[in-house]
C-alpha cells in the first residue's frame, strides 16, 4: 500500500465504481475486494465492505460505508489529459449514465465524484508568455463546460 491511499465513501457502490473506473483509465484495474468480517452500520457480514483498485498506477480504496456522507466539489481528481481527444474520452465515460458536465472542465460522475479533465494545452496557454493571449485563453476556458482545445488557441491568438 502507498504511503497515502485516497478512500472513496460509497453508499453501496464500491464495486460498481472501482470497476467502472478501472475500465476507463489505462494502467488501472481492481486489486482486491473484501467482504465485512461482521455486521456493520452499512451492511451485514459477508457483503462488500472495501474495494481496493489503482488508477493510473495509483491505488485507491473505496468503502462501501453507508449513506452518512456524500461527494462534494471541495475534493477533486485531476486528470491529465494529451489532447483533446482524451478530453472527450474522460468526458464521455465519466458522464455518461448520470454524470453531470460542470464549468472549467470539470465533471461530477454518476456517484457525484467530481473531476477535472484538464488537457495539457490549457495550463501552456494561460501561463503562456503572451499575457494578453493568456488572458483571453483563461477567458474562454471560463466560459466553457468541457475544455476545447482549438478554442482556447484561437482565444490565445486573438481570434
Amino acid at each position: 500500500m502507498a504511503g497515502i491511499t485516497p478512500c472513496f465513501w460509497f453508499d453501496g457502490q464500491a464495486e460498481e465504481a472501482a470497476s467502472l473506473y478501472a475500465s476507463i483509465f489505462p494502467d488501472s484495474h481492481v486489486d482486491r475486494i473484501n467482504q465485512s468480517a461482521s455486521d456493520t452500520p452499512s451492511g451485514p457480514k459477508g457483503t462488500v465492505l472495501t474495494v481496493e483498485f489503482t488508477l493510473r498506477g495509483q491505488p485507491f480504496v473505496g468503502l462501501n460505508g453507508g449513506p452518512d456522507f456524500r461527494f462534494n466539489e471541495a475534493i477533486s481528481f485531476v486528470v491529465d489529459c494529451v489532447d483533446q481527444a482524451e478530453v472527450d474520452r474522460y468526458w464521455e465515460a465519466l458522464t455518461t449514465g448520470g454524470g453531470e458536465p460542470g464549468p472549467c472542465g470539470w465533471l461530477k460522475d454518476r456517484f457525484g465524484v467530481s473531476w477535472q479533465i484538464v488537457p495539457r494545452r490549457l495550463n501552456e496557454l494561460i501561463q503562456g508568455s503572451d499575457a494578453a493571449g493568456a488572458q483571453r485563453a483563461m477567458e474562454a476556458m471560463l466560459s466553457m463546460s468541457k475544455i476545447d482545445v482549438a478554442e482556447l488557441e484561437r482565444a490565445y491568438a486573438g481570434g
